[in-house]
């Protein structure tokens, strides 16, 4: 909670913009800080690693479900606030993992051993791919061609409230998939 007021706090003092052609800099940090906090949690503080590693998995895979809300990219599109070679993958991927997400939770409702099958590993890769491959787009496209997203760019995606997205939902979204693969790595053992 504390991460989301300083974003709010961030973000509605333009904390997040930067000038045309700059590196998204305040962006990655937004994304990285908390990913880094969390893995650094991870691995030197007990108790939050017991606690991530006893977190219920079906919980962790039905906020995913969430993601079915990327359809908001696509709309942003359309009213052509936000460029299509971004908002496509970002979009369809979301949607994908989270129209899926109810299918993987029913198959950890049916068999909870599923949780450390390969398709539950597959599946969760693929979300971080899907984030992945959003921020790479979001961050790089301006950069090494600033011109190719022609009037319409990026930019609102540093802004309250798209702002809240890369710099908490998706950092949240990656911290649920690394939680769900720390425990499928335990599950196997």
């Amino acid at each position: 909670m504390a991460w989301l007021a300083l974003i709010f706090v961030l973000g509605a003092r333009g904390a997040f913009v930067e000038p045309l052609g700059a590196p998204p800099l305040a962006l990655l940090i937004g994304l990285l800080a908390p990913l880094s906090l969390f893995l650094i949690g991870y691995r030197t503080i007990r108790p939050l690693r017991e606690f991530v590693l006893s977190a219920d998995l079906r919980v962790i895979v039905g906020i995913q479900a969430w993601r079915w809300a990327g359809f908001g990219f696509l709309t942003l599109y359309f009213y052509r606030v936000l460029p299509g070679i971004f908002a496509w993958p970002a979009g369809l991927g979301d949607m994908a993992i989270g129209v899926t997400a109810p299918l993987v939770l029913y198959a950890l409702l049916r068999r909870p051993d599923f949780a450390a099958g390969k398709r539950f590993v597959a599946w969760n890769l693929s979300g971080i791919l899907d984030l992945t491959v959003a921020v790479t787009i979001g961050a790089l496209v301006p950069l090494l061609a600033p011109n190719f997203y022609g009037p319409v760019s990026t930019a609102p995606m540093t802004e309250l409230p798209l702002v809240l997205v890369p710099t908490f939902l998706v950092p949240t979204f990656f911290i649920l998939h690394f939680t769900a693969l720390l425990q499928a790595r335990r599950l196997r053992r």
